[in-house]
């Protein structure tokens, strides 16, 4: 297909697989890239050694190109006493589930900002493209990446975000709509989030820049594709689409719910880690409704306490405190092989 996405990376068809960290595994991009569209890994919930491994892995599995993604977010700015209100607030559901509560909270994953050990990772690997979320690396860091010919995609929530992607020289900008699941892509979390659906942000972007613009929230199927791409955008990025599929590293939990009447409720939830995320609606949703944002500690130390309530809850069977990531079209989602749920979106696509 000529288009610029396709073109640029060697793709049959202009469909990314979403880069969701704890859920997209090497075998699933791996499946996604050999049936013609962009796979994707996302290593910022990795350590720098974690991310080779991931990202070998992927290479033994395939030789067609796939993504690589890396988090971007601001360094934290430590509170001890916000911190220790927090962890507090959740004393009495620890108490419920017989655990012992974190003393302190943690930074549990490293941004790529200045991560010269991810960056030589990424060097040494040289995938075909490199996505980045929560914002964008140094020059340095970009111009090293180009010098090694990989392409460079970066999520916008805005326009104004949009600007500082082109500023940067990155290659494609993933527009990512209000609907899409898990975390917003938003540079600063002080910054107001217009919450634009994918469909505004599009075309909003495509008014101010050249570059071109991949859609991302609410994608489902093949019609969805076909909308995105008459409204000009280069390509889609699909996530919670995937999510079914055996491939995915979603626990069974989070699959049952995905699969049930649960699925249409979802909500946008900074008390999970940090940063704004959607989230099936569950108890911990339930319960983030009475905080106010400027009692939540930043990403991603409130992270490292959501992790350990939701395991803590799992270990007693209780499953209403993980991060079940969807979008909004989450009933839409279907379970099967990755491979043939590619083929079963090119198609519809090509029907609509």
């Amino acid at each position: 297909m000529k288009n610029m996405l396709c073109q640029t990376l060697d793709l049959k068809y202009p469909i990314i697989q979403a880069p969701m960290a704890g859920v997209s595994t090497p075998e699933m991009a791996a499946a996604v890239s050999n049936a013609g569209v962009l796979g994707s890994i996302s290593v910022g919930a990795s350590t720098p050694e974690q991310a080779e491994v991931m990202i070998k892995k992927t290479l033994s599995l395939t030789t067609g190109p796939f993504n690589v993604n890396v988090f971007c977010h601001a360094p934290v700015v430590r509170s001890p006493e916000l911190e220790r209100t927090w962890i507090e607030r959740f004393r009495e559901i620890f108490d419920r589930y017989d655990a012992e509560m974190p003393a302190e909270l943690s930074e549990i994953y490293q941004s790529f900002h200045n991560n010269e050990k991810m960056m030589d990772v990424l060097l040494t690997a040289a995938p075909a493209a490199v996505s980045f979320h929560f914002g964008l690396p140094s020059a340095a860091f970009l111009q090293r990446m180009k010098s090694r010919g990989i392409i460079t995609l970066a999520s916008a929530t805005s326009v104004r975000e949009a600007l500082e992607i082109e500023a940067a020289g990155i290659n494609f900008i993933v527009a990512q709509g209000i609907e899409a699941g898990g975390h917003r892509g938003i540079f600063s979390t002080d910054c107001e989030d217009h919450q634009l659906s994918t469909f505004t942000l599009v075309q909003a972007i495509r008014k101010v820049t050249q570059l071109p613009v991949i859609s991302a929230g609410g994608i489902m199927d093949g019609a969805g594709i076909g909308a995105m791409l008459r409204l000009g955008a280069a390509g889609v990025q699909m996530g919670t689409a995937f999510i079914l599929c055996p491939e995915s590293a979603a626990n069974a939990a989070y699959r049952e719910v995905l699969k049930s009447e649960k699925a249409a409720s979802t909500v946008m939830t900074s008390a999970i880690s940090g940063r704004p995320a959607r989230c099936i609606t569950n108890d911990f949703c339930h319960l983030a409704r009475e905080f106010m944002q400027d009692c939540i500690p930043p990403y991603p130390l409130t992270y490292a306490l959501g992790k350990a309530l939701a395991a803590a809850a799992a270990a007693k069977g209780a499953h209403g405190f993980g991060a079940q990531w969807a979008g909004q079209g989450a009933t839409l989602a279907r379970e099967m092989p990755a491979a043939e749920l590619v083929r079963r979106l090119v198609a519809e696509w090509q029907a609509s």
